[in-house]
């Protein structure tokens, strides 16, 4: 009983210090709306995002692998090897190995990572390893990444090119139409 009289009048002791208010519990001071509070919790350091910034002006944009040449060109050009990793925010693909059945004991695999966005010739770093294994399941791992991989950056950079023009024109189209739009308006 002690105990309970002691914690009470603890509780009343802390909560008249603070006028019977909890400290930051202001309402006034809370934005209603919900965008607002979280960018002010991350402007003071009480919090954090998990897909980047809290950007509302980015209309139009969008940042999806679908949109990127390079990448639908590499995946294009590499649809019929079976892939073991395609992380578009880590920029790299890799295939699992692969053989055709022309050499019973070789297999292939194929990395690109992408250094850029831009369809150039510096975009794409590739790298070809060839598995030679012998019948006593012994393996050896070479990389023999130049005329392959020199090849594959040819077909990659040239379909990629055709993508941004097909894009370039759709876009140009749209914004033809929207122009209409608002004239007949």
């Amino acid at each position: 009983m002690n105990i309970r009289i002691i914690t009470l009048f603890l509780i009343f002791l802390l909560l008249n210090a603070c006028n019977g208010k909890v400290p930051g519990a202001d309402a006034r001071k809370i934005p209603p709306n919900a965008k607002d509070r979280v960018k002010k919790n991350i402007e003071e350091g009480r919090g954090f995002t998990m897909m980047g910034s809290i950007e509302t002006n980015k209309t139009g944009e969008f940042d999806f692998a679908s949109s990127n040449e390079l990448w639908r060109a590499s995946l294009d050009t590499l649809e019929f090897m079976p892939l073991a990793l395609a992380n578009y925010s880590g920029g790299i693909i890799v295939t699992d190995w692969y053989s055709d059945g022309s050499a019973e004991n070789e297999s292939v695999k194929i990395s690109i990572r992408f250094l850029s966005n831009e369809v150039r010739s510096d975009a794409l770093a590739i790298k070809v390893f060839y598995k030679n294994c012998s019948m006593q399941n012994n393996c050896k791992v070479t990389d023999r990444s130049s005329q392959l991989s020199a090849e594959l950056t040819k077909k990659i950079l040239s379909t990629a090119a055709i993508y941004k023009k097909e894009g370039l024109k759709k876009k140009k189209y749209r914004n033809e139409a929207l122009r209409t739009d608002e004239q007949d308006q």
